[in-house]
């Protein structure tokens, strides 16, 4: 399948937000990815967020501060996610685990420093809580766009990470040189 990046954002306005709370440990014996679908942040405790609400269904990018994807090393968290088609998430810093198996999944963990993610999150505020995220992968910029504003955030990716981003992951990464 290929990904598609960018799109209407969900900020979530938390440090710390863990593999837990991205994907209950109790769904970790689902056999597919698509089995994850409903349970996506289901326990995250974050004041006005509804697990089940339309703003998650139609994020197609996250937003959040620093830390994202602590607690359990785990390939469930980025999986949810992909099967919810959200394939870039936007933080301050990330759980090393977390950001290498977003990149093995061919999605985007793109870090910014948090003045950008301060302009980000003020931008949605501005906003009435409806922004909208341009990522350019060439160019390593993103673009949010919003009450009739942009704000826009270079960042960096290695060269490996970005291979993996354009394969599509890591497993047609191997496939296609190996």
């Amino acid at each position: 399948m290929k990904k598609t990046f960018g799109g209407p954002a969900l900020v979530l306005d938390r440090a710390d937000i863990n593999t837990d709370e991205i994907i209950p440990a109790k769904y970790l014996t689902e056999v597919t990815k698509e089995a994850l679908r409903p349970y996506c942040l289901e326990d995250l405790k974050l004041e006005g967020f509804d697990a089940k609400g339309e703003k998650l269904r139609n994020a197609r990018v996250v937003i959040t501060r620093e830390n994202f994807g602590c607690g359990s090393s785990r390939e469930h968290a980025p999986w949810v996610f992909e099967v919810n088609e959200i394939h870039t998430v936007i933080a301050e810093s990330y759980a090393r685990i977390f950001r290498q198996n977003m990149f093995n999944c061919g999605m985007l963990a793109i870090e910014l420093p948090r003045p950008d993610i301060d302009a980000l999150i003020a931008l949605e505020l501005e906003s009435n809580g409806s922004i909208d995220v341009e990522v350019h992968l060439q160019e390593q910029k993103v673009v949010a766009r919003g009450n009739g504003r942009d704000v826009s955030c270079g960042f960096e990716i290695s060269p490996f990470d970005k291979a993996l981003v354009e394969a599509g992951g890591w497993v047609e990464y191997a496939d296609a040189r190996y």
